[in-house]
């Protein structure tokens, strides 16, 4: 077997495995996307729903949790959220009559709540930009430091000793 089909054979296997895990996901009616928005219609339900860089917009009754990683959560039109609503790198946006049963959560972004509707937990907001570097690329700087000391300490260490004239 050549290199290219070995390679071909397991990019298939992981595309499979990849397919197999996320239609467990998808089954029990949660809806997962990357880089594409959901949007749930008013006369829609869901379980529960995550965007990796995208935003979610909820018109309709979603169970569970809604979670938006780099993106926006929009609910409007009487929407109706059982669970937690958190954003991170986001903003969250609740309008009037929206229903949220558990606590609202944004880390590096803001949230715009009308008076009117209801969240029946904790509202937190850990906003602007400064969160996300320290919280994301600060532990990013600090491992790349780690690994430079290590391999400055291996190359050391492996260094020919040269040895002493007199």
């Amino acid at each position: 077997m050549t290199r290219y089909a070995h390679r071909v054979r397991l990019f298939s296997f992981a595309l499979g495995l990849l397919v197999l895990l996320s239609a467990a996901a998808f089954a029990d009616g949660d809806r997962t996307q990357v880089g594409h928005n959901i949007r749930i219609g008013p006369d829609e339900q869901v379980n529960g729903a995550t965007c990796f860089g995208c935003s979610i917009e909820v018109r309709g009754r979603v169970t569970g949790d809604v979670t938006a990683f780099g993106g926006n959560i929009v609910v409007e039109d009487q929407g109706q959220i059982g669970g937690d609503a958190t954003v991170f790198g986001g903003n969250i946006r609740i309008e009037k009559q929206v229903k949220v049963g558990g606590d609202l959560t944004v880390l590096g972004g803001r949230i715009r709540r009308d008076p009117a509707s209801s969240v029946g937990g904790d509202v937190t907001t850990v906003g602007g930009p400064g969160w996300m570097f320290l919280i994301f690329l600060l532990p990013l700087i600090f491992l790349g430091l780690f690994v430079a000391l290590i391999v400055w300490l291996i190359r050391r260490m492996m260094r020919p000793s040269v040895p002493a004239t007199a």
